[in-house]
């Protein structure tokens, strides 16, 4: 018999049917998911576990227990899960592989707000990357700061004219630093 065909009462039977399965799968994934927190819970009294493990324990089963219902769920719906797995799988490695491109921009972003915020030197301090102890680095006059990189002006030595060196951000955080706040004459000069 076609479903066309099924008086009206007969053709809600197969979604309402649908959308019980989809609530008793929902309910059952809340359910689990509190039953397992209960239970990390009680193992955290019963055991010298630290809240420090037991909190991402129990926020990564959570999210394991109703990602999975979620996909019980889109399959209820007709939505195939090797679809999903695939889809899913080609996303996270186009992510990862964006993300390790971009890795060293978002490195000096974030290194240039904790300049920003912390502020281990500012505008006209003098500062000197170290590379080793007997080996001099970098040193000069700061004269920007912007998102990617820091500019200094390195010492004059011996008549030659101060030189422009731009720092990627990230080497301020990677290296030991020296620094002279607003000193008018830089170190080693007079």
């Amino acid at each position: 018999m076609d479903a066309l065909q099924l008086p009206l009462p007969a053709q809600w039977v197969a979604p309402v049917w649908i959308g019980v399965q989809i609530l008793l799968i929902l309910l059952a994934g809340y359910l689990t998911q509190r039953f397992v927190a209960k239970g990390l819970t009680r193992l955290g009294e019963h055991y010298p576990f630290p809240p420090q493990l037991l909190m991402p324990l129990r926020g990564g089963l959570r999210w394991l227990i109703m990602g999975s219902a979620l996909i019980f769920v889109l399959e209820r719906l007709g939505v195939s899960a090797t679809v999903l797995w695939t889809a899913l799988s080609g996303f996270v490695a186009v992510a990862a592989v964006a993300f390790f491109a971009m890795w060293s921009v978002l490195s000096n972003l974030l290194c240039a707000i904790l300049i920003f915020t912390v502020g281990p030197f500012r505008l006209g301090d003098v500062v000197e990357l170290v590379d080793t102890v007997d080996k001099p680095g970098v040193k000069g006059r700061v004269v920007a700061i912007n998102l990617l990189y820091t500019t200094l002006i390195e010492v004059e030595e011996a008549g030659t004219g101060g030189v422009t060196v731009q720092v990627p951000n990230s080497l301020f955080f990677q290296r030991s630093v020296r620094r002279w706040r607003d000193s008018a004459v830089l170190p080693g000069q007079r």
